[in-house]
């Protein structure tokens, strides 16, 4: 998720304390529109290739789904849902874990596009609160998807955030990557990629992984880092 800014005057907070997320302003979702319509025309373009290792096109998941995706490969996240994953196994719909920050507040806008429902919050900011919603939100049947390295960093490395999402709510988590043949690499912390048009795409929905709640630090410690190295193996920069 983009990262967060230090407190500001858009940073306001409740009587209780309660962090409030930045809203996303009339430019914001003005962009979110043009962001939206310009990734329905390139991915027009796209030669796709699926590889469903987590057999969501052939029922071998079962309830909801944490999908994984790092955070440097949201271009074609919504790509994966709208045009594999909600129709070979839609549930309730797709929640997403995005930053309370100004810049949050325009990736949020974007996601409401494609009907995705943000929830704002990361490890710094309203990250308790976040972690409640979206556990809520995967009881009542919706799939979650959360950056893992994000919205800071570092790039490629697995933080805390999903495997206590995991274990609280007993949901599979499900890595996801794709190597595009021709990208835009941008110089930003996560090096974010975005295919050109009319290049070649693998997509790859990696092995599911369970995270049960009754294990120790070490053993807890042990499966994330064979998260991260299973999002890693499916990851071709």
């Amino acid at each position: 998720m983009p990262g967060d800014h230090p407190q500001s005057k858009f940073n306001k907070r409740k009587s209780s304390g309660v962090v409030v997320p930045n809203q996303p302003k009339w430019y914001q979702r003005l962009a979110a529109a043009l962001i939206y319509t310009f990734e329905r025309c390139l991915t027009l373009t796209l030669r796709v290739r699926w590889d469903d290792r987590a057999g969501i096109a052939t029922g071998k998941i079962q309830g909801p789904v944490i999908f994984c995706i790092w955070h440097n490969r949201l271009g074609l996240s919504m790509f994966v849902w709208r045009t594999y994953v909600r129709r070979h196994y839609p549930g309730n719909g797709l929640v997403a874990l995005i930053s309370a920050s100004k810049d949050g507040a325009l990736l949020a806008a974007t996601l409401e596009q494609f009907g995705v429902k943000p929830v704002r919050g990361s490890s710094s900011r309203r990250g308790a609160q976040a972690l409640v919603e979206l556990a809520s939100s995967l009881e009542r049947g919706c799939h979650a998807a959360i950056t893992p390295d994000g919205p800071r960093g570092p790039c490629y490395q697995v933080q805390s955030g999903v495997v206590a999402l995991a274990q609280l709510t007993g949901a599979v988590v499900i890595p996801a990557s794709y190597h595009a043949s021709h990208k835009v690499t941008f110089k930003s912390w996560d090096r974010f990629q975005l295919p050109l048009p009319f290049a070649r795409c693998e997509i790859i929905l990696g092995e599911p992984m369970v995270f049960p709640g009754d294990i120790t630090d070490q053993e807890r410690e042990t499966l994330r880092r064979q998260l991260e190295a299973n999002l890693r193996e499916i990851t071709h920069d």
